[in-house]
């Protein structure tokens, strides 16, 4: 008998190679990956059409889509995490020294005002910081992937004829947000970012989940068993890639893998999959939404994902 091939989307990385390459796949079924070399096109796709049966997703996007009733539910498999203390970006020459001195002030933000990074990033100003994030002036360089959705009155879009980094360094913008520079004037406003982020994830248990995994609906409604599958294969992956980050034995890891060597070190897994093991950062995730005014009410954590996964940890 055939099995049934899923469409999938998911970015190549470590934790997902041995699905991508074929050295596993889920129990029962196969699947097609479908290449979308710009991953967050794949996201718009995904909550415009519908288009995969399985697709990786960036968190805020798809707690702002479930919000307006678009039909995926998300598996608790949380394919990517990052500390965003770097995200937020000054010229030297501004002369601005506090997040606190961001109040008041423009700070431009790349791509959506849903985008997880600014979600993440604006919450650290927030939290660590005391950053009033009503006081700020948020200006986007693009529209949310989430059609129906419409943010605060102090988010605006940037003139068609400029862009972010360009504003940035006239000093229409005071700081920007997620923005990729080579100008050697532009540099993060938290000092020691990375190091920040890891005292945060040591002090308060702050390990922020940027991707994770959702299916069609319509998906798991004919196949029931999809769920559980899916997610065995993904942590199987995972088991296998963490194997080989123990043993040192990732050909030029990136940053991601350091990130994760460095956790894994310490006796800590870098990417707990299941919904127990990440109650913490996915209730942070929504406080944020909710106060950033990107959902409207409060949300119960396990109605996000596929019941008959509510229990599975890997």
């Amino acid at each position: 008998m055939t099995k049934p091939a899923l469409r999938t989307v998911t970015r190549l990385q470590g934790n997902n190679r041995a699905l991508v390459t074929g050295g596993i796949e889920p129990q029962g079924f196969t699947l097609d990956f479908v290449d979308v070399p710009v991953l967050v096109q794949a996201f718009r796709r995904m909550v415009r059409t519908l288009e995969f049966d399985v697709c990786e997703m960036a968190l805020t996007t798809y707690v702002c889509a479930r919000e307006h009733g678009i039909r995926f539910t998300a598996l608790p498999v949380f394919l990517v995490r990052a500390f965003h203390h770097g995200a937020i970006l000054v010229r030297s020459a501004s002369g601005i020294e506090s997040p606190s001195e961001l109040e008041g002030r423009s700070v431009g933000v790349n791509r959506g005002y849903t985008v997880t990074t600014g979600v993440w990033a604006r919450g650290v100003l927030q939290d660590e910081y005391g950053v009033d994030l009503r006081k700020i002036t948020w200006m986007l360089s693009g529209d949310e992937h989430v059609e129906a959705y419409r943010p605060p009155a102090n988010v605006k879009p940037i003139p068609a004829s400029e862009s972010i980094e360009s504003m940035l360094k006239n000093g229409e913008l005071a700081a920007a947000i997620n923005i990729k520079s080579g100008d050697p004037d532009i540099r993060p406003l938290i000092s020691n970012a990375a190091e920040a982020g890891l005292e945060a994830y040591r002090s308060r248990g702050h390990y922020p989940i940027n991707h994770l995994l959702v299916v069609r609906d319509d998906v798991l409604e004919r196949y029931p068993e999809a769920a559980t599958c899916l997610f065995d294969a993904f942590a199987e992956s995972k088991r296998i890639y963490l194997e080989r980050l123990r043993l040192g034995a990732i050909e030029e890891p990136d940053g991601m893998d350091e990130l994760y060597a460095r956790l894994l070190s310490s006796g800590d897994d870098p990417l707990p999959y299941g919904i127990e093991p990440n109650r913490a950062a996915l209730e942070e995730l929504v406080r944020h939404a909710i106060s950033q005014g990107i959902l409207t009410r409060p949300v119960e954590i396990a109605s996000l994902f596929a019941p008959s996964t509510l229990s599975l940890e890997a």
